[in-house]
């Protein structure tokens, strides 16, 4: 499962409050543990001394009534204390006042274990003891503390005027008021930590979204730039490092948009060598994959044109307007062939081979008398110039043809192989023989949508061409 940048946010932001709390809740706890303790530990020390003060001239008189009274009063008024037992060491260590009031006369209170009396009954200073119940104790009625509850044991020597310890006094008080001081000291930081991980998730998703929108933002602004808008641009404005991915990613985009678009200048440039169309059968996955051997079987109908007395004209020109003279006639024949939807495979020196792979032929026709069309505009501008008039000839034939690359890695070119190649090649030759400017087969006639719209004028039936053994018979196409 996939989760967002804003979900982690948060959830590293809980983690980190859930932490701080545990660790508040800990140092918190154990100081009010310590405090509250070593509170209720100086309490029971200055009640037993007090304590012990007061009683020492009864018990060194034996006022026995008063000293349980005494007793009983420091029980009664003070809650926390959960026992009070005064030993009499001349009695072989008798409690002779207790509270609750069934310690009179033991030696051994069966309420804290036996260790804790033994270091009681030899003191001879206080002493404070940590030690749990063995029993249940009440006053009266009322339960003052259970089997198993933490108590502090503050035993104190009681001497005579002329400093003989004749008593111990013991007064146990509860540590259960510890363990409530945790656990307010608990609820107090669980509250604290509540609230601050309320505040603190709340906080973090109003961060995550502040965060996560303008990434977001950029992703879709990447979207659209992938979809083919480089012009678009990403619109966040800030100061920190997001804004700095934004201008990042402008940056990256300009650049895009500027490859990119010498990428469609160099591929519009390299179409201009090798037709779209043909581009489509010989580099079907782009040209950077073209390769040699790649080639494809299609029917298409194939012309030639060549410029009549070419050689001679030639001789008598200057290069530079030969040159111009050329580029000037293969454009016009160019433009009246893409016109009717064909492409020009190849220039052979001033002849022209063009492909058409529609599946009716009346384009190929329209794209001849196109030519010839251009053809006359263009001898008018030379009549104009005081320059003589020049013709070609135009033969076409359709078939089934291969088109492919040939050559090897440093040199690769466009082709079209087959037998209407060399068959249309061989009928505009034959245009010079026959005494018109264009000839077409039978092949190219037949497969006319609309022959009507075409002055089509047979020539001759059953030509032998040479080097193939099917004949064929030609027709011109009257302007």
């Amino acid at each position: 499962m996939r989760f967002g940048l804003a979900f982690r946010l948060a959830t590293a932001t809980a983690l980190l409050i859930v932490a701080i709390v545990a660790v508040v809740v800990w140092q918190w706890t154990s100081s009010e543990r310590t405090l509250v303790r070593e509170q209720k530990r100086a309490e029971a020390r200055a009640f037993a001394v007090a304590m012990a003060d007061v009683l020492m001239n009864e018990l060194d008189d034996e006022n026995w009534g008063q000293i349980r009274v005494s007793t009983e009063l420091l029980l009664t008024n003070n809650h926390d204390v959960v026992y009070v037992a005064l030993h009499d060491h001349r009695r072989d260590d008798r409690i002779v006042a207790g509270a609750p009031a069934e310690l009179n006369g033991q030696f051994v209170p069966e309420l804290v274990a036996l260790a804790v009396t033994r270091n009681a009954t030899s003191v001879r200073a206080p002493l404070t003891q940590e030690t749990f119940l063995l029993r249940d104790v009440a006053v009266g009625a009322t339960r003052r503390a259970t089997r198993g509850e933490r108590i502090a044991e503050v035993a104190t020597p009681i001497g005579t005027a002329s400093g003989q310890t004749i008593g111990t006094l013991r007064v146990g008080v509860s540590l259960a008021a510890v363990d409530r001081a945790v656990a307010a000291a608990v609820r107090k930081a669980l509250l604290i930590g509540a609230l601050a991980l309320l505040f603190g998730l709340a906080g973090a998703i109003v961060l995550a979204r502040r965060l996560v929108r303008p990434v977001r933002f950029l992703a879709a602004d990447a979207a659209q730039i992938a979809a083919g808008d480089l012009a678009h641009r990403a619109r966040i404005e800030r100061a920190d490092e997001i804004g700095q991915l934004a201008d990042a990613f402008n940056d990256m985009a300009i650049a895009l948009e500027g490859s990119f678009g010498r990428l469609r200048k160099t591929l519009a440039s390299f179409e201009r060598f090798v037709p779209r169309k043909f581009l489509a059968v010989v580099a079907p996955e782009g040209i950077e994959n073209i390769r040699v051997g790649t080639s494809a079987t299609r029917v298409v109908a194939v012309l030639f044109s060549d410029i009549r007395g070419f050689t001679k004209l030639s001789e008598g020109m200057p290069p530079l307007k030969l040159y111009a003279l050329l580029n000037d006639y293969l454009e016009r024949m160019g433009n009246a062939i893409d016109a009717a939807g064909g492409f020009v495979d190849k220039y052979i020196g001033d002849a022209i081979m063009a492909l058409f792979d529609d599946e009716h032929t009346d384009k190929m026709l329209d794209a001849i008398l196109g030519m010839r069309r251009e053809l006359r505009a263009l001898n008018v501008e030379r009549a104009q110039a005081g320059l003589p008039p020049i013709d070609n000839g135009i033969g076409a034939h359709g078939g089934e043809v291969v088109m492919g690359t040939i050559g090897f890695a440093s040199k690769i070119e466009s082709t079209v192989i087959g037998d209407a190649v060399n068959v249309a090649s061989r009928v505009e030759s034959l245009t010079k023989e026959q005494g018109v400017a264009v000839l077409v087969t039978d092949a190219v006639v037949s497969k006319l949508r609309e022959p009507a719209r075409f002055k089509l004028r047979k020539i001759a039936a059953g030509v032998a061409l040479r080097g193939r053994v099917d004949p064929v018979d030609l027709y011109t196409v009257d302007e």
